[in-house]
């Protein structure tokens, strides 16, 4: 087999790999609320989430994964090489911030280490002062900033559910109102990992186009089914494999939820996600958009009962999401080009 295929198909690999690690590190946005309230079980409420992460390849389109592969680089800077480093840099990220239990963004991880490993290419190729000329400005302008506004949204329309459900259930007791949105709950943990799939898995999927192009079996950008399938697959697979670190933290460190909160910042979230995937078709963060509606239906009563020190940890993390992944991922570009040139 020619050398070239051969390493096109080892990052396939590595970018399914990817998507496998941002199911099991994003499964805590779908189910932590879920789980949290005990409307499922764990093992239940993965269950439920990875089938809809799995239907979405059926309903949306690939808006996001055309900006992602080929959108926010320059493509005539990258190379099968470039995408691997990028890879690496995006699987070392979330697997750190895995370990850790930080809820990060793995979709800015994706971004952020394919966008340090093409700068890598560049400053190689042209000199260090010239590495930003790998990134397409607009298209990184328009992603920082929904970085900004994705939990501000989440928050904000969590917070308008909220007072909306007790203005319409004010004559019930909390316990009757729990036992409606118990059932509710069902159906808003789905909307919320069908969103999820569709705006993550066509991120990878994107990734894999690009390197069909850039190795020369694809002339356009144009993805291929077994590409889609693949990836919806991938993310599919690592929501069943879980993600309780993050569980943990999303569901019940960060605030204290009940069924009828539980269903406003799922509802919140996935219309969110699911805007930025079907109008904006951008990679929106999955987690940040979840943790501000989460956030949002804490502080419906009182300010306090949100864990504010906690929320300020995941800000932090978000915010160093894109560099230290891009930083990952020029250093394995680095020692990539060490070999190849």
């Amino acid at each position: 087999m020619d050398v070239s295929l051969i390493l096109v198909a080892v990052i396939v690999l590595v970018a399914l790999a990817f998507d496998f690690i941002n199911g099991f590190h994003d499964a805590a946005n779908s189910i932590a609320t879920v789980v949290a309230t005990r409307v499922l079980s764990p093992h239940q409420a993965v269950l439920w989430a990875a089938g809809f992460n799995f239907i979405a390849v059926f309903v949306t389109g690939t808006g996001v994964a055309k900006t992602v592969g080929s959108g926010m680089i320059d493509l005539k800077y990258v190379t099968p090489w470039v995408i691997l480093g990028g890879l690496i840099g995006a699987i070392s990220w979330d697997l750190i911030t895995w370990w850790f239990g930080l809820p990060t963004s793995s979709s800015h991880a994706l971004i952020g280490g394919y966008a340090g490993a093409a700068m890598a290419r560049v400053a190689h190729l042209r000199g260090l002062d010239h590495s930003f000329e790998a990134l397409v400005g607009a298209a990184w302008l328009k992603t920082v900033i929904f970085i900004l506004l994705a939990p501000m949204i989440g928050m904000a329309l969590a917070y308008v559910l909220m007072i909306a459900v007790y203005w319409l259930f004010r004559n019930s007791s909390p316990l009757k109102m729990d036992n409606y949105f118990r059932k509710l709950q069902l159906v808003s943990s789905a909307l919320l990992s069908f969103s999820h799939g569709g705006n993550d898995a066509q991120k990878t999927a994107g990734i894999i186009t690009g390197v069909l192009v850039a190795s020369g079996i694809l002339k356009i950008f144009e993805m291929p089914t077994w590409v889609i399938f693949a990836a919806y697959g991938a993310i599919a697979l690592g929501t069943l494999s879980g993600g309780w670190r993050i569980v943990h933290t999303m569901g019940s460190r960060l605030t204290r939820l009940k069924p009828r909160s539980g269903f406003c910042a799922e509802t919140a979230a996935a219309i969110s996600i699911l805007f930025a995937t079907e109008y904006a078709h951008l990679p929106v963060s999955t987690t940040h958009v979840t943790a501000g509606a989460i956030a949002g239906v804490g502080s419906i009563q009182r300010l306090k009962a949100v864990r504010w020190g906690l929320a300020t940890n995941i800000l932090w993390a978000w915010i160093l999401t894109i560099p230290a992944a891009g930083l990952v991922g020029w250093l394995s570009m680095a020692v990539i080009q060490l070999f190849v040139s």
